[in-house]
């Protein structure tokens, strides 16, 4: 069974159809890949899944629950949670306070405990710092946790933004372009890191046009071009689709 199932998903702007009827799915434990060439519709995609557009048609299950169109909130109170193409951390906060952030949604205080300081209230923020100094240790940051985020290196940054998502609570994280900007080493730190991730029990759907990154951690992928998928399957089976070649590369004339 899937962790996560859509079908048929499609989104119009102004007439124009940025996705077209595209269907996916991620099992538990997987690490699938959505790629193709700039404007083919992925990361619109992603917008439809984490409720940032709403879907015109079409249907997003998540663990057999209908999460279509709920607000993003909503989305990652499910177990859902994603990155973004440009980082988005508070780069004036310190690495910890920004995975504290992430843990927010799931604080069971109210604001009178916060306002007298009571004994739920301590016991609550002791078990979030002690969750985020955990969550620093297993992504490698812990050194790091009294260091401004802006301060980091840029990946390191990826990582935390990745923590930052973890902290939600997510069974599913959604990467897009994790590697953009990255240099060839921290690229190969990355495709160490996504798979240390999956065998921590994430599984993972990920925008990427780092094809090596891509062919070497993929289980499976998905191709789009002009908003829909036209291909899918392992990374061998993509890497020798006619169709996907001339996506990327353009068809030859006879």
């Amino acid at each position: 069974m899937a962790l996560i199932d859509v079908v048929g998903i499609t989104k119009e702007f102004g007439g124009l159809k940025a996705v077209d009827g595209v269907s996916l799915q991620v099992r538990k434990g997987e690490i699938v890949s959505l790629i193709g060439p700039n404007g083919a519709g992925k990361t619109t995609v992603f917008n439809l899944m984490t409720g940032i557009y709403r879907v015109d048609s079409g249907s997003v299950r998540f663990d057999g629950r209908e999460i279509t169109n709920l607000p993003p909130r909503g989305i990652v109170r499910a177990g859902v949670s994603r990155t973004f193409q440009n980082i988005r951390l508070f780069s004036n906060l310190r690495v910890i306070e920004n995975v504290l952030l992430g843990e927010h949604d799931s604080i069971r205080y109210s604001f009178l405990d916060a306002l007298l300081r009571t004994r739920r209230y301590r016991a609550a923020e002791r078990s979030g710092a002690q969750r985020a100094l955990e969550i620093l240790e297993r992504i490698g940051l812990r050194d790091e946790m009294n260091s401004y985020a802006g301060d980091l290196p840029y990946g390191k940054q990826r990582r935390l933004e990745i923590a930052r998502a973890i902290a939600t609570g997510a069974r599913l994280i959604l990467l897009d372009e994790p590697a953009a900007g990255m240099n060839p080493q921290e690229s190969e730190d990355l495709m160490q890191f996504i798979r240390a991730l999956r065998d921590d029990g994430f599984t993972i759907l990920m925008i990427e046009h780092d094809m090596r990154i891509v062919m070497n951690v993929s289980d499976r992928i998905y191709v789009m071009n002009y908003g829909r998928v036209i291909a899918d399957g392992t990374p061998v089976e993509i890497a020798r689709n006619p169709e996907v070649i001339g996506a990327y590369l353009g068809e030859s004339e006879d």
